[in-house]
């Protein structure tokens, strides 16, 4: 079955999720995380957020969310885990909750890329969350794929990865060091960043993009 494509609305208050520094994401859309840092960044971006975060994930995965190990960065208090067994099931719980409206940001893990329908209907689901979370004067729903390697789910409205980078200070600093690199967007160039965390302090700077 093919599914329409939606022209965007014009932006409005409340519609952009801060990434880093200046950097945004439009809320109501579905954007794709990658790189050996993604779950690093979605933690980063849950932190700038408030309210419930519905995080879904692959149930036959050795791997599992430390909660303990988020709190430095984000109030584990706001997750709300959710297991699938099949691929299938991932989907359909993020095309659910992004459709209900209910959670600001509702992050997804993924094996493998998924295709153009089912980000499309992954759109389509974020529109009509937010929709309803307008009427009731809540927080739109950011949607977010986190997968592996150079990413590649077919789309989405722009890609992100982020991996570590050596730290500019002495190794007892406590400073961490990343590459931040917008490999696509739908009105935005490829472009990458020097992204470093300090205590409570943030800096990104502009830096030549990478070879990943």
């Amino acid at each position: 079955m093919s599914l329409p494509i939606h022209h965007q609305s014009p932006r409005q208050p409340g519609s952009q999720q801060p990434l880093a520094g200046d950097l945004t994401l439009q809320r109501g859309r579905v954007h794709e995380l990658c790189g050996p840092s993604r779950l690093m960044l979605a933690a980063r971006i849950m932190a700038k957020g408030h309210g419930p975060v519905i995080w879904i994930r692959p149930g036959w995965t050795p791997e599992r969310l430390n909660a303990a190990g988020l709190q430095p960065l984000a109030d584990p208090s706001r997750l709300i885990l959710v297991q699938a067994q099949r691929d299938e099931g991932l989907l359909w719980a993020a095309e659910e909750a992004l459709r209900s409206g209910a959670a600001p940001l509702v992050i997804v893990e993924l094996l493998a890329p998924p295709a153009l329908t089912p980000t499309r209907r992954l759109h389509l689901a974020a529109e009509t969350g937010a929709e309803a979370a307008r009427r009731d004067s809540a927080t739109p729903p950011l949607g977010l794929i986190l997968l592996p390697g150079q990413g590649g789910a077919q789309g989405v409205e722009s890609r992100w990865h982020m991996a570590p980078a050596p730290s500019r200070a002495l190794l007892w600093s406590g400073e961490e060091s990343f590459t931040l690199t917008r490999l696509r967007a739908r009105l935005s160039p490829p472009a990458s960043w020097s992204l470093c965390f300090r205590s409570k302090q943030e800096q990104l700077d502009p830096r030549a993009l990478p070879d990943l």
